[in-house]
Parts: structure tokens; sequence; C-alpha cells
């Protein structure tokens, strides 16, 4: 593991917004536009939440493998790396580079209980092989820092490490793994512009201490605006319109 988050190889594989809102060739041509894309990513997410709740591993491990697969399309297609097939393997892949195994034959065991649909019906050995693929396509830099630790830390320095406080903020943190938040920008920036979410919910005043933490306001403020349109717009979304979606890039069963 790398020391500190500014030498290591997440800091360094940070992506402007550009460059993650990019749709591959081969998934324009299936007629995926880029809400599409996002959406996707956004369902893939929530089944890897989904499937760790029934494997019991730790959120950390649901965060990791979500930026893996985040990760992964900044890079390939999904019309070659099938969503269905690169959740469940990014989060056997997390859970081991996490120290949390779970092993392949369980998540192909939960994947089967919790979907009827074929389409998500994979066996071990794809996993196994899609793992091998998903390492290539992250140049096997698997470190990943989180707004958790700096959390914690920050609240603390704000005395604001209260139970409401710190339960809403964990939630608002947890909520911006829908979004792509963690492949633009620093995991500590990601946390306060959760901490000035909640204060301003919470109604309290936190001005001054930001101000002498000397971070850049308008990044922080932008961080947060990014969660609040995306909590106004993107909150409750009818799983039909995944479908839509997902059905577009039509993977034979």
């Amino acid at each position: 593991m790398a020391a500190n988050f500014w030498t290591s190889s997440h800091y360094k594989q940070l992506f402007d917004q550009e460059d993650v809102d990019v749709v591959f060739p081969l998934d324009k041509e299936k007629g995926i536009t880029l809400e599409d894309f996002k959406l996707i990513k956004m369902h893939m997410a929530s089944y890897i939440s989904k499937l760790a709740q029934h494997v019991k591993v730790r959120q950390r491990v649901v965060a990791t493998a979500v930026t893996y697969m985040r990760r992964v399309y900044t890079r390939k297609s999904m019309s070659e790396y099938d969503p269905r097939l690169v959740a469940p393997t990014c989060l056997y892949l997390a859970s081991k580079a996490e120290e949390s195994t779970v092993q392949a034959k369980l998540l192909v065991f939960y994947i089967r209980k919790i979907y009827s649909d074929e389409k998500y019906r994979y066996e071990i050995k794809d996993i196994l092989e899609m793992e091998m693929k998903i390492l290539e396509a992250l140049n096997y830099y698997l470190v990943v820092y989180h707004p958790y630790r700096s959390l914690s830390q920050l609240l603390q320095d704000a005395s604001l490490n209260d139970i409401s406080m710190t339960q809403l903020t964990w939630g608002v943190v947890n909520d911006t793994y829908k979004m792509d938040l963690a492949l633009v920008h620093p995991p500590h920036l990601i946390a306060l512009a959760c901490i000035y979410i909640a204060s301003v919910l919470r109604e309290k005043d936190t001005t001054a201490w930001f101000e002498e933490l000397r971070v850049d306001m308008n990044v922080v403020k932008n961080i947060s605006m990014e969660i609040l349109d995306f909590y106004e717009n993107h909150r409750m979304i009818p799983d039909e319109r995944f479908n839509a979606a997902l059905n577009k890039l039509a993977f034979k069963p």
C-alpha cells in the first residue's frame, strides 16, 4: 500500500471529468448515450452493493469494487466487458485487495439467488477469466484511497463527530460511489463536500472551520452541487430505465 495519497498510483490516475464522460465507439454503435453509460454504471454500483450485503463484506470493499468498475470503463467499452460480469468480478478482486476474500463460488451462488434473468448468470470460470482482464485494464494498480478515513478525522477536528452528523456524512459518502467522483477528486475533498452538505442540512455553522482549512471552497462547493444534483435527478430511477440501457448492449445468452 502506498503510504501517502499524493505519491500513490490512485493520485496519478485521477481523471478530468470530460475524460470520464466518454462513450466508446463500440458502445455508441449500439445506441448507448452518455446518459445510458452513467445509468448502467450507477446500476452496477447498486448491484455490487446488493451482492456485498449477501456475502457480508465491509463498505470499504464495496467502495473499492465500484472504483475498479468505474476505472475499467475509462479504458474499455461495455460491449467488450459485460457490466453484468464486470460488477461481481470487481467485488471478487476488491475483496482480495482489501483482505476480506470472498470465494467466487459464493458470488455465483448469490447472483443466482438475486437475479432470475439469465443475462446475469455467470459461472466461476467466467469470473476468474474476467478477473485477469480487469487486472490488465487497471494496469495492476489496485490501491484505492477512500474518503472514510479523512471523514472521521475531519469530523473530529470540526467537533462535529456526534452520532447524527457521523451517520449523515457516512451515508452521503456511500452515495458518492453512485457517481464518478472517486475518479475525479481526491478523497479528502469528497469528504469535505459531504461534511459541507451535512452541516447545511443540520444547520451547523462551519464557515470559520472551512476558512481555517485553507482548501479551495469552490471545488468543495462544486462537488457538493454534483451530489445534490444526483439526489434531485437520479436517486429514484425505475429499473425499466436501467434495463432499457443495458438491453442496448444485447449480449448473447
